[in-house]
């Protein structure tokens, strides 16, 4: 049985590097500027024979108000009361501050299992801060240094009688509960394959540009506010993921950091961001492209979309702020014409008018989403695929560069997600891209693909002549026996 650990402390003690350190990765940005995490990031973290869930929390700061900061610090209270158990970070270095007495204050009356911790304890400059964090009341402090990897296996020790009360504690659940999700057969067709699964769930990402409303969006999924939101732009700095049911499936969704043109990214921090987002979408198995009903496919959101077709990825463009639209029906006329226009490469992608804020058209967004992911797994058999290929050629013949005739003898589906199709034919490198295109355009009408990246590959499939190593094979029969005899000499 696993347990969630929280990390809380002040900003700039540690906190995300302690996080990068448990988990073995990178997932959460680090910079030597304060308060760089705002939202809460969760990771599975190993520390010896430990597996459990640790969570990065915004850095704790005296606001209790509605700005940003107040709202930083409700959301880290949160889960310090949803966490079983929390590691209080102080900085060595620095030594107890007031703010880490008040906080100090309010985590024993929140969480049953405080834990504290002095990071950066490496050298003798921080023996004075260790001794100062006795007086906080908490027990005796962990000498750690997240940087350098030191005091793990204290920490791990000190965790561990946390890790067996919660076993012990999921066993007696365990047994008490009724036996639910009985298998009923061992055998596992083809569709029941590509469904997602609580192992494998469907892996989402909303993009978009700053202040779009995709924090917004995702906590009305997920039906709490898990995600830090807000009028001002670029509040969300990581990308976020989070894993919930949305309807009977379940799905991992990221929340990304807003996307502004790359000339005005010019803070290391921002550029941090973009880049942990354009890493999200390639993960992501559908991206949600997330516009402003207000400036809609800007040069910006155009540029999302067209990185998500690049990848490979289904895509679904979502409209919000809806309801502060006064004129509906002439606006989504405007837009549908736009889309076609600008977007020719997603043709039949849907196009979804959503209110993130009330939650109006989310039944259709879920719809859109999981039909996008459906068209994004389909495959067609070869047979279905070469009597289509005959129609289309007849109805429309490929060109013949130089007099020489493009014959297209053969086609089939190598892979899906997306779907990839390969046609054997004569001199590939001699047909024209728009052919191409008519016949993508072909598969997207034909086989209902709509929006899908459609990837076609033309091939050669030169026939391979059983005559041409071999001397005078080109001659008939009765010349060859002539041709072979070696010539008499002359005189």
């Amino acid at each position: 049985m696993t347990f969630t650990l929280a990390i809380v402390g002040r900003p700039n003690v540690g906190k995300s590097t302690l996080f990068n350190r448990l988990v073995g990765k990178r997932l959460a940005l680090v910079d030597d500027q304060p308060g760089v995490t705002r939202d809460l990031r969760e990771g599975e973290a190993r520390l010896g024979p430990l597996r459990f869930t640790v969570i990065d929390t915004a850095g704790l700061e005296e606001a209790t108000d509605e700005s940003l900061q107040g709202r930083m610090r409700k959301l880290t209270e949160r889960a310090v009361e949803m966490a079983d158990a929390c590691l209080f970070l102080i900085d060595a270095r620095a030594g107890v501050l007031p703010t880490d007495e008040v906080f100090a204050d309010i985590l024993r009356r929140k969480n049953a299992h405080v834990i504290l911790a002095a990071n950066k304890s490496e050298g003798r400059a921080a023996e004075a801060g260790l001794i100062e964090a006795w007086g906080l009341g908490l027990g005796e402090p962990l000498a750690l240094s997240a940087e350098h990897g030191e005091g793990m296996a204290e920490l791990a020790a000190v965790l561990t009688p946390i890790a067996e009360e919660m076993a012990e504690r999921a066993a007696r659940v365990a047994a008490e509960a009724p036996e639910t999700d009985v298998s009923v057969s061992d055998e596992d067709d083809d569709e029941a394959v590509r469904k997602p699964t609580r192992a494998r769930p469907l892996q989402v990402a909303v993009v978009g540009r700053p202040n779009a409303g995709k924090s917004t969006l995702i906590n009305k999924l997920i039906g709490e506010e898990r995600l830090l939101t807000g009028p001002e732009a670029g509040i969300t700095r990581d990308s976020i993921s989070l894993a919930f049911d949305w309807g009977d499936v379940p799905t991992r969704i990221f929340d990304t950091a807003g996307m502004r043109k790359k000339a005005k990214v010019q803070e290391k921090l921002e550029k941090l961001s973009v880049a942990d987002g354009l890493r999200a979408v390639k993960f992501a198995e559908v991206v949600i492209v997330l516009l402003d009903a207000a400036i809609p496919f800007e040069q910006q959101d155009l540029r999302i979309a067209d990185l998500a077709e690049r990848e490979g990825r289904a895509v679904v463009v979502a409209v919000n702020k809806w309801d502060a639209e006064r004129h509906k029906q002439e606006k989504l006329s405007e837009l549908r014409e736009a889309f076609e226009r600008l977007l020719p490469q997603l043709r039949g992608a849907p196009l979804v008018t959503i209110s993130a804020k009330t939650g109006k058209g989310l039944d259709r967004l879920h719809a859109a989403v999981m039909r996008a992911h459906e068209t994004w797994n389909a495959r067609v058999s070869t047979a279905r695929l070469n009597r289509w290929l005959e129609g289309m050629v007849s109805a429309h013949p490929p060109p013949a560069p130089g007099g020489r005739r493009i014959r297209l003898r053969y086609m089939t589906q190598v892979k899906t997600r997306p779907p990839g199709f390969v046609v054997m034919c004569s001199h590939p490198d001699k047909l024209p891209e728009s052919y191409s295109r008519y016949l993508i355009n072909g598969l997207r009408d034909d086989f209902d693909m709509p929006g899908t990246p459609i990837r076609l590959h033309m091939r050669s499939q030169a026939e391979k002549n059983p005559y041409k190593d071999k001397k005078n094979w080109g001659a008939p029969s009765r010349l060859r026996k002539h041709l072979d005899k070696p010539k008499p000499k002359k005189g």
